[in-house]
């Protein structure tokens, strides 16, 4: 298994727990998905670093996904 996919499945193991963390507590519906939503942006902001990083590292190549042309090469 890829350290990318071990990563991808930490963070969304941590983010699904989270979730049924936050669901479970004893809180009004107003703040839980208050508790939800700013979850979601932690999550996401993580998620999004994390894949940065493993791109940067790489030259911002990954083995098997195809390179993205820039718009002046696609013109």
């Amino acid at each position: 298994m890829s350290k990318i996919n071990v990563a991808i499945g930490a963070v969304a193991g941590v983010a699904a727990g989270a979730l049924v963390g936050v669901l479970f507590a004893p809180d009004k519906g107003t703040e839980t998905r208050k508790k939800i939503s700013t979850k979601s942006r932690e999550t996401a902001d993580s998620v999004k670093n994390k894949v940065v990083h493993v791109f940067s590292r790489n030259g911002g190549k990954v083995k098997g996904v195809p390179q993205m042309q820039e718009e002046d090469d696609m013109n």
